[in-house]
């Protein structure tokens, strides 16, 4: 079966690997509703090139991932303005790096509101309307710490592993309705995000760019290869696709060998 016709929304896809995502989508035929934070003329240009690109219909929702009500608003909007929304992919992320004891609990609400109770509030609403339809994708972009932790990062490893167990359970609740439920966990993917951290490791730890990248960002990663925004987004279509109907409730790692070890 295309995709051709469906509708893909994706949470925090102005940018990085949602944007990528969104794009993948709307390259196999599909609506698409992006939805995240940045300058108004720079996501209209994004809309709009997706829309010129493509052939198809892109909006954007400016719905904020801590706000359940802005939330679920948006795939209710998604749902009127398409007819339908048959691809939801949970992209939204934050992260804040300190040790437990000084993590600002604002930001540990913060991280667990937009990581993780974001993507319950989207997939909450959207489950009536695949139900009715015998037919949904709901992909989740986890992260390697949904697997495993790393020091300083409490918030962000306790939702990307929440993100795993919300992943299986709604599998396990929509596995006779047609409706797949599968969470991605990339390693260290490139991104401007990532990009724009390395001057300020340079600086602080006294590396080269190429230490940086190496000895810091790479160190987990046996590849020694950053994770591409493309291969995420390939992988998601996959997902959506006849080919992976029997693919559900998996945590798929794409991390070059990160978690192997």
């Amino acid at each position: 079966m295309s995709l051709s016709g469906k509708t893909a929304v994706v949470t925090g896809s102005t940018s990085g690997i949602g944007l990528a995502i969104a794009r993948a989508f709307a390259k196999e035929g599909c609506n698409v509703v992006i939805n995240g934070f940045g300058e108004v003329a720079a996501i209209e240009a994004e809309r709009s090139k997706i829309e010129t690109e493509f052939g198809v219909k892109a909006a954007y929702d400016g719905a904020d991932m801590t706000k359940p009500a802005e939330i679920a608003g948006l795939v209710h909007n998604a749902e009127q303005t398409f007819g339908s929304v048959d691809i939801l992919v949970n992209n939204a992320g934050i992260q804040f790096v300190s040790p437990i004891e000084d993590f600002p609990v604002e930001k540990w609400d913060q991280i667990i509101a937009i990581n993780l109770s974001s993507a319950f509030h989207t997939i909450h609403a959207a489950i009536p309307g695949m139900k009715a339809r015998k037919w949904g994708r709901i992909i989740n972009t986890a992260s390697a710490h949904s697997l495993i932790a790393s020091p300083f990062k409490s918030a962000y490893v306790a939702a990307k592993h929440g993100i795993a167990g919300l992943t299986k359970t709604a599998a396990l609740e929509l596995a006779t309705f047609g409706v797949t439920v599968n969470c991605i966990s990339p390693g260290y993917v490139w991104t401007p995000l990532v990009e724009r951290q390395i001057p300020d490791t340079m600086k602080a730890r006294n590396l080269t760019k190429e230490q940086v990248i190496n000895d810091v960002l790479l160190a987990a990663q046996p590849t020694k290869e950053f994770v591409t925004v493309d291969q995420v987004a390939a992988l998601a279509v996959f997902l959506a696709s006849d080919a992976a109907s029997q693919i559900t409730g998996a945590n798929i790692s794409m991390d070059g060998g990160w978690t192997a070890a």
